[in-house]
């Protein structure tokens, strides 16, 4: 059977697992078996067992996946984001579309201290959801900026996704960071000027907060004092470790645990029942992605070892196409697959197949890897299987139709589309943080 052969055979299984409804790594996992069996070469399993082994079991970069998510479960317990979105709610209260650029900022912040989008969106949407529904803000507009807001998580660090891309890629993790960082607080930006916009061009749209809900300026400064001291020192413990060099990813993560936790105790929320719940909660999430990597780990190896992997690399080198424009088709192929996938799927499955090839066109992996980030982002807001819109609808009432929902989310995907572009235009964006820190 003709390596081309196999590959359309084990991405058709792929596609028709996926459709029918089964869990992504079980779907890749027996795809990867299934491929074996159609290639007629089942001795590859155990190859594939042992490089599981290599490749996740004994990867220790990874441990930092479940503490950061064990940081972002005791940054929730502490209920410190509700009180910052209380203080910009207020900070905000006499500007037009206040309550929208707040829900941008604080998250933000979320992203640069947990990095869970679930997390993210229904902890935004919970605090500003019915709010700015109260107060007349457009349906599309409410949604569109709490879910486009809420993805940044995987892309500011720290960032579950950019450890993931690190530990599959030859780029270290703070390397990673360091060039995601000014692109992602960008987009953040972008998505805050999109909200100025339509503040100022549909007032309707975005009114501004009724004078009685105002506060004293003394009162205002001592509550934001109050509330934003502890995430930036958060921040400043894992970001500053990390790009300092004090600490690797792993160590950094460990930090965030501890500053997290500590935050929770001196905020009088400790609990033993959502301690240990956060616990649980951190382990069934930790599981997930894992299961995740050791189906795709099981799937590349059998596509690559069977020939697979080969065969498509050799199409798209055939394509003869310019550099840029073979480029825009990878990132135009993660944009399609951010449809069906989720960024762990994509990102285990796309960058054995790209990421050589970038290498051989001379091009900046760096560069390259942060540009798919950056567009991974629209794979939570991407229907038929937009996580984000899943998470809006579930918190939405039944007022807001899902059709209000998706219309939403529209113009920050072309945002998304606006800062790939700017990247193109301006690589320093991602290099030059990099640069500075570590001379790479």
């Amino acid at each position: 059977m003709t390596p081309e052969l196999i590959a359309l055979l084990m991405g058709g299984l792929l596609l028709l697992g996926l459709f029918m409804g089964h869990p992504l790594a079980f779907v890749l996992g027996g795809t990867a078996v299934i491929g074996t069996l159609i290639a007629g070469k089942p001795m590859v399993l155990g190859i594939v067992v042992n490089r599981i082994y290599g490749d996740v079991l004994d990867n220790y970069t990874l441990i930092a996946i479940p503490l950061f998510i064990l940081m972002a479960r005791f940054l929730s317990d502490s209920e410190v984001t509700d009180k910052m979105f209380e203080a910009l709610r207020l900070l905000m209260s006499r500007v037009r579309g206040g309550l929208a650029l707040a829900v941008v900022f604080l998250s933000i912040l979320l992203a640069a201290t947990t990095g869970i989008i679930g997390a993210s969106i229904t902890v935004t949407g919970m605090m500003a959801l019915r709010p700015m529904l109260k107060y007349g803000y457009c349906p599309k507009l409410t949604t569109g900026v709490i879910a486009a807001s809420g993805c940044l998580g995987i892309l500011i660090p720290p960032s579950i996704m950019l450890i993931l891309m690190a530990s599959y890629s030859p780029l270290s993790i703070g390397e990673l960071f360091a060039g995601a960082l000014i692109p992602g607080v960008l987009l953040g930006l972008l998505y805050a000027a999109w909200v100025v916009f339509i503040a100022w061009r549909h007032p309707e749209r975005a009114p501004s907060v009724e004078p009685e809900e105002q506060i004293s300026k003394p009162a205002l400064i001592k509550m934001l004092l109050l509330e934003a001291v502890p995430p930036i020192f958060l921040i400043l413990g894992i970001l500053g470790s990390m790009l300092a060099g004090i600490a690797t990813a792993t160590e950094a993560s460990a930090i965030g645990v501890l500053l997290s936790l500590l935050i929770v105790i001196f905020r009088g929320k400790f609990q033993w029942r959502t301690f240990f719940n956060a616990l649980y909660e951190t382990g069934r999430t930790s599981a997930m992605i894992l299961f995740i990597v050791v189906g795709a780990t099981a799937f590349t190896g059998v596509f690559n070892i069977t020939g697979g992997l080969g065969a498509v690399q050799d199409i798209m080198r055939g394509l003869d196409m310019e550099p840029w424009l073979l480029i825009v088709v990878m990132l135009l192929i993660v944009f399609i697959l951010g449809c069906f996938l989720d960024w762990t799927g994509i990102v285990l499955l796309s960058f054995p197949i790209l990421l050589p090839i970038v290498q051989e066109m001379g091009v900046s992996l760096l560069w390259f890897v942060v540009l798919v980030a950056v567009v991974l982002q629209t794979s939570f807001l991407t229907p038929p299987f937009g996580y984000a819109l899943f998470y809006l609808r579930a918190i939405t009432p039944p007022s807001v139709k899902t059709t209000e929902i998706i219309t939403g989310v529209i113009p920050f995907i072309f945002l998304v589309i606006l800062m790939c572009i700017l990247i193109a235009i301006f690589p320093n964006l991602v290099t030059w943080l990099p640069h500075v820190l570590y001379g790479s």
